[in-house]
């Protein structure tokens, strides 16, 4: 795919850092505010120390709105759960590879409900790990954070790093690939990741920071990444999709 074939980056509102004792009215806010997606955070004590919400809660804010929900399973065990997840209503589901046990089956139980799979790899973990998951993968999402917490500093070397390369594990025959970056993404970094070729933004405490208007940063961040993939360093050739990348060292 060719880069004046990409589609706009979007931007993953995260509900994590919301106000949680109304997510409903959250959601709502994100969606006035020009948010793409819905990012759901779901986090189970045990594969990351915080403890979230589940598919029912998911399900509940379903009718809230139609924009696509992208749900992040930090669980030990997402094969126990993918299903709920899929019937409360998650267009996209990603699971983590670090996971004990297989994902490729979990990944073919997404992608056959018709939903896209993804897998996110930690900062530590090599993006070559992803390489035997590659013909069922529609999402990678590059970790720049540790999962578990919020507010945390996007790891800018860590971004460089996997960023450019990230889409070469896109399945070829998805109907929406993309590469997702999530951890302190930002108005200071957003051109960044923009340019190091992230698709979606996946952004939490930059939008509910004290002080800021929601639509205002959303727009600024958007920009920026725009900017960022305007400058002309992530290329995703013809031939393969492949990413061509070229000084992508800049900061």
């Amino acid at each position: 795919m060719g880069l004046g074939e990409r589609p706009p980056i979007r931007l993953a509102a995260s509900i994590l850092d919301s106000n949680l004792a109304n997510l409903a009215q959250s959601v709502r806010r994100c969606v006035r505010a020009g948010a793409d997606r819905i990012h759901l955070d779901v986090m189970d004590g045990h594969f990351v120390p915080n403890l979230t919400f589940g598919p029912r809660t998911v399900r509940a804010l379903r009718a809230v709105t139609d924009l696509p929900f992208d749900a992040h399973l930090m669980i030990a065990n997402p094969s126990r759960f993918v299903e709920e997840f899929i019937a409360a209503g998650c267009d996209s589901i990603t699971i983590h590879v670090e996971v004990d046990e297989p994902v490729g089956p979990v990944l073919e139980r997404i992608r056959g409900a018709g939903r896209l799979a993804g897998l996110a790899v930690k900062p530590r973990t090599a993006l070559e790990v992803l390489d035997p998951y590659r013909p069922l993968l529609d999402v990678v999402m590059v970790m720049t954070v540790e999962p578990g917490f919020g507010g945390q500093q996007l790891m800018r070397d860590v971004a460089r790093q996997k960023l450019p390369r990230a889409a070469d594990y896109l399945a070829p025959d998805s109907a929406d690939p993309a590469v997702h970056v999530d951890g302190g993404v930002n108005r200071d970094t957003a051109e960044l990741v923009g340019r190091l070729g992230a698709d979606v933004l996946v952004v939490g405490s930059a939008l509910f920071a004290r002080g800021r208007v929601m639509a205002e940063e959303i727009a600024r961040i958007k920009g920026l990444a725009e900017a960022g993939r305007a400058a002309g360093i992530p290329a995703r050739a013809a031939a393969g999709g492949r990413a061509a990348v070229v000084g992508a060292e800049g900061s």
